[in-house]
Order: structure tokens, then C-alpha cells, then sequence
């Protein structure tokens, strides 16, 4: 697997001002795979520890922030002597251990020579319990599912990314149809790594489908493992009401259809639950597009989208046919799905909202906040090149720049540029 990341952890391990590095991100992202290949292709050793797995581990800083007690200790654990200079120390599920994250302001005010990535897949939750945050000592990084660019990559196709990345968009009008082919594949198979590396090695889509389903699981088992008790059935509900709230032509989130008479305060916590945890995507309403866009956010009107493209597919049982082959069967959950990928791709770089006019006769699917400006981005499904809630947004904030994306051709207008849904990314790139 190649990870963009992976770049990023290279720049941390080489910058002269390193602190420990916190890697957060969902389960099943990558996190782990991602920390130890970093340490076996750069250090000379790894010591991994696993706090969420070990009872003894969860208690190593309960007693002090004694740096060389602690490093003896997981010395012993590890047996492994740590240098300092060539060892990277790999903390995994940090949030399980008590006074874990608290630790890392210790490391980086007394041991800054040591390297240290820690990782959790609950740290978002974990903080929502008023856990102690190391502010200014730690270094952070986001992981995601895998993008549609390192799909390309990992598919064989890195120079097909490399030139999409560069916007050479002449070169990739050639291409197009495979492009949309690529793009479909990826629509079904998703980011989750499990389930691409099992593409890569065996071509299955059946095995990729079982992946996701076993993925699923494994979520709804950690609502009832690590929410709080009271709230379980109220993220259930959230989580399988997300299929018909993206299925509405308005995809905004409506409280009353999780169930009859439902309000915001009785779902609140539970929203916030899987936000925190990675699992789903928040896209606020921006009353006004202006800079900044979060000082014009509502919180309270939002769309929520999953994490990843295959896993909402799975979750609403999508046959493989109906994604590969273009035709009309999904009608309105075919844009569903396209902003759910638009959202999962943009989401990577940038905070996402959405604007809908005052009287609601237009809306605009996206906004991003890219430097000095603002852009806003109108998602297609297919080749329906009808903007006209673009044009009501242009005619009355006149951004420098508009996008409307769909599968048609890049094409440049007067007062809109068309960007092809595979190369989403580029968008706010530059």
C-alpha cells in the first residue's frame, strides 16, 4: 500500500522543532499499518505497544510522568533497549492508557530526542470525556480512508494520478472513459484498505463486499464497547437512518425521520458520538459565504455522510452491477453517492459546508475556504450540466472562482469551471 501520508510523517521525523505526533483517524483506516511501515523503512527499530490490548500497559503512567521509569518499563515490556536517536516508539489506542495523552507534554518538555507517534481510533470520543490534552506539545496529523488518487496509485496507475494531480487535463481527456471506469470501481470498493488490498491481490468484489460487511460490524460492536450505555440505542438509530436521510433530494438531516417526533437534544450527543469517533462526515449549513466560513456555521443544520463511499454502499446493500454499470436504477441515490465521494475527497484538505438560499430555491452542495477565497462547488452525478443554483450563487456573491463537477470533461466558462468527478482533489489544490 502507498499512503500519501506517509509523506507527511517523513517531514515530522526530519523537522528541527519534532514533538511526539498524535495519528488520528478512525478503526480501520490504516493507522497501524501506516506507523509501523514508517518505522521499519526509517528506523533502524520499532517498539510497538498496544494499550488497548494489554491490562499492565493501561496503567504505565498512572504513577508519574518519571521518563526513565517509564522508558525501563517498556524496555522490559518490549526487550528492547531504546536509543534514542534510532528507535521510534509506536503508542497504539493511546487513549486506553490512563494519563496517556497526558504523557506526551512530558516527553516533549523533558525527552524531546525520543521519536514518538501515537495513535487512536476513539481520541475524539476519548476528549469528549474532559480527558487532559498536551495543547502546543503534540504534533497532529488526520488519517483517512484511502483516496480516489492513491486508489489510481495502488490500482497501477500512479502516472494516471501524477497527471491528474497536475491538472493536465489535455492529457486526461484521453483517458476519460477509463477514468469513469476507475471511478466506478472505486465507488464500490471504497477507501477502507482492507478492503482495496484485497481487490489488489484477488480482483473479488464478492470478498470486497464481505470486508465491508465485516467493517460494519465491527462499528456497531463498538457502539455497545465504548459509548456510553445510554446513548447506544440512539447512535444505532442515527447510524441506520444515514441511508434514507442521503436518499431525500434534500439531503439536510431531519431529526423526525429517525423516528416520529424526534428532536435535536434527544440525538445530539449521539451525533456528536460519531463525529468524535471518525464514522461519519459533518457538513454544516453556512448562513453567509464569507471569510472565515466557520464564524457563519450553523451547527444545528447539517448533511452527514459515512466515512467512505463502499461502506455506505454496503450498508445499503448496493449490488456491484448497478455501481459498474451506468444506469438510471439509483435515480436520486445516485447523487447521494456522489457527494458522499465529493465530501469524502474534499474532506481530506479542506473543512466542508454547505449554503442554501433564504427562500431555499437554490443550494449549493459545498463550500471550501481555499487561502483568500471562497469556492463553491456544485456536485453532478452524471452529465447533467444544469447549474442554476450555481448561477444564483455567482450572480449574487461573485467568488473568483465556481465549480460545478460531474463525469463530463474539464471545460473552462465564462463564469464557471467544469472540474471531471475523478479529479475532485484538485479543487483548492491551488
Amino acid at each position: 500500500m502507498k499512503r500519501d501520508l506517509y509523506e507527511s510523517l517523513v517531514n515530522w521525523k526530519n523537522a528541527p522543532t519534532r514533538k511526539p505526533l498524535i495519528l488520528q483517524g478512525a478503526r480501520q483506516v490504516g493507522k497501524t499499518w501506516l506507523m509501523k511501515e514508517f518505522g521499519k523503512n526509517e528506523f533502524e527499530q520499532v517498539v510497538y505497544l498496544n494499550f488497548e490490548g494489554s491490562e499492565r500497559l493501561k496503567s504505565l503512567f498512572v504513577p508519574d510522568f518519571d521518563i526513565k521509569r517509564i522508558l525501563s518499563i517498556i524496555e522490559i515490556e518490549a526487550n528492547h533497549k531504546i536509543q534514542r536517536d534510532k528507535t521510534l516508539l509506536i503508542f497504539d489506542e493511546i487513549q486506553e492508557a490512563e494519563k496517556g495523552l497526558t504523557a506526551l507534554k512530558y516527553f516533549c518538555e523533558q525527552a524531546p530526542e525520543y521519536y514518538i507517534v501515537a495513535a487512536g481510533s476513539l481520541l475524539g470520543v476519548s476528549l469528549q470525556k474532559n480527558t487532559s490534552f498536551p495543547v502546543g506539545k503534540v504534533d497532529f496529523l488526520r488519517m483517512y480512508p484511502i483516496s480516489f488518487f492513491e486508489f489510481l496509485e495502488n490500482v497501477g496507475q500512479g502516472l494516471m494520478k501524477e497527471h491528474l494531480a497536475a491538472q493536465n487535463w489535455s492529457v486526461m481527456e484521453v483517458f476519460h472513459d477509463k477514468l469513469v471506469e476507475l471511478l466506478r470501481l472505486y465507488y464500490f470498493i471504497g477507501g477502507m484498505p482492507e478492503a482495496v488490498n484485497s481487490y489488489i491481490q484477488q480482483g473479488d468484489l464478492r470478498e470486497v463486499r464481505a470486508i465491508q460487511e465485516k467493517i460494519l460490524i465491527g462499528y456497531e460492536n463498538d457502539f455497545a464497547k465504548y459509548a456510553p450505555i445510554e446513548i447506544v440505542p440512539k447512535i444505532r438509530l442515527v447510524w441506520h437512518t444515514l441511508i434514507s436521510q442521503l436518499a431525500k433530494e434534500n439531503r439536510k438531516f431531519i431529526y423526525g425521520q429517525i423516528k416520529k417526533g424526534a428532536r435535536a437534544k434527544d440525538f445530539e450527543t449521539a451525533i456528536h458520538w460519531l463525529s468524535d469517533a471518525g464514522m461519519v462526515l459533518k457538513v454544516s449549513l453556512v448562513e453567509k459565504p464569507a471569510i472565515p466560513l466557520n464564524a457563519y456555521a450553523d451547527i444545528d443544520v447539517f448533511k452527514l455522510f459515512l466515512l467512505d463511499i463502499g461502506l455506505l454502499n454496503a450498508l445499503a446493500k448496493i449490488d456491484q452491477k448497478i455501481l459498474l454499470e451506468k444506469n438510471n436504477i439509483l435515480i436520486e441515490f445516485k447523487g447521494a453517492l456522489t457527494e458522499q465521494f465529493v465530501a469524502q475527497q474534499l474532506k481530506i484538505t479542506h473543512e466542508l459546508y454547505y449554503w442554501t438560499a433564504t427562500n431555499a430555491t437554490a443550494e449549493i452542495d459545498f463550500l471550501i475556504q481555499s487561502q483568500n477565497s471562497i469556492i463553491p462547488i456544485e456536485v453532478k452525478a452524471e452529465e447533467n450540466l444544469k447549474s442554476k443554483s450555481l448561477k444564483v450563487f455567482v450572480e449574487k456573491y461573485k467568488p473568483g472562482t465556481a465549480i460545478r463537477t460531474s463525469m463530463s470533461l474539464f471545460r473552462v466558462q465564462d463564469w464557471m469551471t467544469n472540474v471531471p468527478l475523478y479529479g475532485v482533489s484538485t479543487i483548492g489544490s491551488r
